[in-house]
């Protein structure tokens, strides 16, 4: 027998991620009878857990826009390894123009990274992690740049380097 829901539980669910508006813009459009006005909404969430998912979406007014990339952001939840509240190892990752550098860093160094990088790895969960960005500052292209570098995250650094006991 297949249980239904309630409406109660849904809205735990729903509860369970925390998001963050990295940005909104007027975006314009140009029509024959003059300028169309919309909202671009960048929403991050998460559930500081090692769960991540961006949202890029346009509405008529903020709040649908808000929401409607809170909606592609659920749909584009990644999961990352998180080891000893940092990441597992450093990763160079270059969207478009911008370039993002993660690397691991001891407890209590904290999040030392800039603009909307910051907000990504807070909402991953990651307490202790060093990064830069390096070309652009666009905080799409920043945002999508972090998010590609967690997804391309390897379980642990010594899973990938082969032990010298291995190879004789």
């Amino acid at each position: 027998m297949i249980r239904q829901r309630s409406s109660r539980q849904f809205e735990q669910i729903k509860r369970d991620f925390d998001q963050k508006v990295v940005e909104v813009k007027r975006v314009t459009r140009v029509v024959a009878g003059g300028k169309r006005m919309r909202f671009r909404a960048l929403v991050v969430i998460g559930d500081r857990k090692g769960k991540v998912g961006i949202g890029l979406r346009k509405g008529a007014d903020v709040s649908e826009a808000v929401n409607k990339a809170v909606t592609a952001a659920k749909k584009s939840m990644i999961s990352v390894n998180i080891i000893k509240d940092t990441i597992p190892h450093e990763i160079k990752l270059k969207y478009k123009s911008s370039v993002v550098f993660l690397k691991p860093a001891q407890p209590g160094t904290g999040i030392i990274a800039g603009g909307a990088i910051r907000q990504v790895l807070d909402l991953v969960g990651v307490k202790n992690v060093l990064s830069k960005m390096i070309g652009s500052s666009n905080k799409i292209n920043n945002v999508m740049a972090t998010y590609l570098a967690l997804s391309k995250m390897r379980a642990s650094e010594s899973a990938s380097v082969r032990s010298p006991e291995k190879a004789a």
